[in-house]
């Protein structure tokens, strides 16, 4: 696939069609059905002259080359494909696929830091490693913590960044991504999408510069690959294309073969898992043994629960339900976030951004509701059943006359 399909304009079509068809356009014509695997990671050119003006024109822009491929680090056939697919979903210009999530936001930052902008203003709760990679200033940042009232006051000369989470991980706290992009000004607006994916909602249509996805988790969907992307506007797309090649962080082909399958059901998984997650929601707020539950007006797979009582007895009893780190995947996991995702926070920031010691996350999955509900039951007996407190969060008001698993199952257009 050549960079000339990255900027395509596509018809208007339906999500659900996109997702399917996106960067897989020019297969027919080829004589394909099944995108192909390109693993080469160097490629045959005779006109060195020629070679030459591309990798000039590559080091002063960032734009991919067009014509053949030149290296793996610059570029892949496979990996564009995904790009290309993520970019049309999200309603961006452009994508860039990195080998992580982490390895995503690290070029971001590093694009900012290399033009003198070190300042970054961040709204917790984020990620529990975005909030390490912040906080431990390893690529010379320098960040203020602030509430989304607190945007614009926290902006200086320097600030070459805004970076927010909504649904949050991993207490699913939701910001009015609209209101934070206007507070931004003219600095960048990074709106990590993970939780909610484009089939929820899409931050580039409300204001944001930089769509963030750890890939790693629903847009793979089954747990067997890593992976990262931004979706942007195609003049910080080739600034981090720059970046992705001179540090190394790129995807493996067959990362984004697979990420582009993945793509395919997205809406079809995360619209099923979400009506399961809004079923067990319910359920879970009525049970004695649960003191609150987090769940976003958004919709979505994500749920977070706070227990009367041990939650590690609770993650400890899991029989159908796997505890594990990670989410998006098509089982269902549960983790102790205190424990594992956001252990490496400080213990004051990570309870000052919500995240109890007594909070489990649960990523929901496709199996049967019913057999989810069963196992939950069972992890939950060990805990003291008694009149606690009992309080659902949500954390944006809901549409009127209409609940949040119907937003979440609505359908959508591209752009």
């Amino acid at each position: 696939m050549d960079s000339a399909s990255l900027h395509t304009s596509p018809p208007l079509r339906a999500l659900a069609t996109e997702a399917v068809h996106a960067g897989r356009d020019d297969l027919a014509r080829q004589g394909l059905h099944a995108p192909p695997i390109d693993l080469s990671t160097t490629y045959p050119s005779y006109d060195s002259r020629a070679e030459a003006a591309r990798v000039d024109a590559f080091t002063t822009t960032g734009a991919a080359p067009d014509g053949p491929p030149v290296y793996g680090r610059v570029g892949n056939p496979t990996v564009a494909r995904f790009e290309t697919a993520l970019a049309r979903l999200e309603g961006t210009g452009s994508a860039v696929a990195f080998a992580s999530g982490m390895a995503a936001l690290t070029a971001v930052l590093l694009v900012r830091a290399a033009t003198g902008l070190r300042h970054v203003v961040a709204v917790r709760p984020l990620y529990g490693s975005s909030d390490h990679l912040l906080t431990a200033g390893l690529l010379g940042t320098e960040v203020t913590w602030t509430d989304p009232a607190g945007i614009a006051d926290a902006l200086r000369p320097d600030t070459g960044l805004v970076i927010v989470e909504s649904p949050a991980n991993p207490t699913l706290a939701e910001l009015d991504l609209r209101a934070v992009a206007h507070s931004c000004g003219s600095v960048p607006l990074l709106a990590d999408n993970t939780f909610a994916t484009p089939v929820l909602q899409r931050p580039a249509e409300h204001g944001a510069r930089l769509v963030l996805h750890s890939a790693t988790k629903y847009l793979g969907g089954h747990g067997d690959v890593m992976g990262g992307v931004v979706a942007c506007d195609e003049e910080f797309a080739g600034l981090l294309r720059q970046v992705r090649f001179m540090t190394g962080g790129v995807l493996h082909p067959l990362a984004g073969y697979l990420l582009l399958r993945g793509l395919a059901t997205l809406p079809v998984r995360i619209r099923a898992a979400s009506a399961t997650a809004a079923e067990l929601t319910r359920r879970l707020t009525a049970d004695p043994r649960v003191a609150r539950v987090h769940y976003p007006r958004l919709g979505g797979a994500m749920i977070a629960f706070e227990v009367h009582g041990d939650p590690h007895e609770v993650i400890a009893g899991v029989r159908l339900i796997t505890p594990a780190v990670s989410l998006g995947s098509v089982d269902t996991l549960i983790q102790h976030p205190a424990s594992i995702s956001h252990r490496v926070m400080n213990e004051g920031d990570r309870r000052g951004a919500g995240v109890s010691d007594g909070l489990l996350r649960l990523s929901v999955g496709l199996e049967d509701v019913e057999d989810l509900w069963s196992d939950l039951d069972g992890a939950l007996a060990p805990l003291q059943r008694g009149a606690g407190n009992r309080a659902t969060s949500h954390n944006a008001p809901a549409p009127a006359n209409e609940s949040s698993t119907t937003t979440a199952l609505r359908p959508s257009r591209t752009p």
